[in-house]
């Protein structure tokens, strides 16, 4: 779990503790995609805005996840703050796979290595 997660409220708005314990549940089960260097340094910034539009949409989730070397953010409004942070927790965890592909140096080339020498196997045999 992320330990460090700060959840506030944006204008007017104070989140009730249903939805607090919605989102460090979802954001703080994020840390299992992040690589183990960067899970010290790890923490959370969340943001909810209620939005007074004449759409749908009225609630804003915002969230910024600070990692070594990067700051991801992710951010969505729907009519309901937890269905915006689970879409928010999806946003989030494509980018930390990502991430985790850019810094982990094995993660991701297996495969291509394997192609590789398959490739100049063939070619010796030919």
């Amino acid at each position: 779990m992320i330990t460090h997660i700060d959840i506030t409220g944006v204008k007017n708005y104070a989140p009730d503790e249903k939805t607090k314990r919605y989102v460090q549940k979802k954001i703080g089960s994020l840390d299992r995609l992040t690589p183990r260097h960067a899970r010290k340094s790890l923490y959370a910034e969340v943001k909810i805005a209620e939005l007074h539009n004449k759409g749908n949409n009225k609630y804003e989730v915002e969230v910024l996840l600070h990692v070594p070397e990067k700051t991801l953010t992710a951010k969505d409004a729907t009519m309901n703050a937890l269905a915006a942070t689970d879409i928010v927790e999806q946003k989030l965890a494509v980018q930390l796979r990502k991430y985790k592909q850019e810094h982990v140096p094995h993660i991701g080339r297996r495969k291509l290595l394997d192609r590789f020498k398959r490739g100049f196997a063939r070619e010796q045999q030919a």
